[in-house]
């Protein structure tokens, strides 16, 4: 069985096609996620203080999942109205403490 010109072209047409329709879809994907944070970034501005913000981008820093996810339960929470809006510093600090509560503190002792 042999492949003759026209076959082996027409497999390079569409692997082209189906490579330009995957780009496609991941620009998209990109635009979507990019879309997200800008408003998620936008909705943070509304609820946190400028103080809390910046503690919260420091936090995303050293604990980027965990910010995430504190982002998110801020959000939801502002949008039910279980909490004042802005979100002071002293606040977010609060909720940081209790989030952190559940941790043990591992002290090592030199004897």
């Amino acid at each position: 069985m042999s492949y003759d010109e026209e076959d082996i072209e027409e497999i390079r047409r569409r692997r082209a096609l189906e490579l330009r329709r995957q780009l496609a879809e991941a620009q998209s994907r990109a635009n979507v996620q990019q879309e997200a944070e800008i408003q998620k970034r936008e909705v943070l501005r509304k609820i946190l203080s400028p103080e809390a913000r910046q503690r919260l981008n420091r936090l995303k820093m050293v604990k980027p999942d965990f910010a995430t996810q504190l982002e998110l339960q801020l959000i939801q929470t502002a949008q039910t109205g279980r909490i004042n809006i802005p979100i002071t510093d002293e606040q977010l600090k609060t909720i940081l403490t209790r989030l952190q509560g559940g941790k043990r503190e591992i002290k090592i002792r030199r004897m």
